[in-house]
């Protein structure tokens, strides 16, 4: 797998729209974009990449997302099923309403990576 860092990481105008309309309250992850808006990108984790190779998915979006795994106490499959149906969460990863999200085997072996890289670093 190789890092294809994504062209834009705004949240696309339609997904905003919905999110705001749907949940006027907010959620736990409209609270996560908002505040941690930026924090990372796709460039802060190119070093874990081989530069070719199969394009990987966006890891900005996998951290945000074992982000709110954590808060909600989500499972790897739960946290991917909500990425999928939830509003709230696309929002959250800067998708589009129509994206079909990914596999849940995905996250843990992200998280089993950055947990490697981290313990690596230190």
């Amino acid at each position: 797998m190789s890092l294809r860092p994504r062209s834009g990481e705004h949240v696309p105008p339609l997904t905003a729209r919905v999110a705001r309309a749907s949940n006027p309250g907010g959620t736990t992850a409209i609270w996560v974009r908002n505040r941690l808006d930026g924090l990372w990108c796709d460039e802060d984790f190119a070093d874990w990449y081989p530069r070719d190779g199969r394009p990987g998915l966006s890891p900005a979006q996998l951290a945000t997302v074992c982000v709110l795994q954590f808060l909600l106490g989500l499972s790897d499959r739960q946290a991917a099923e909500a990425v999928r149906c939830r509003i709230d969460f696309k929002y959250a990863m800067a998708m589009e309403l129509d994206d079909p999200g990914f596999h849940h085997s995905v996250l843990g072996s992200f998280v089993w990576i950055s947990r490697s890289l981290v313990r690596v670093c230190r």
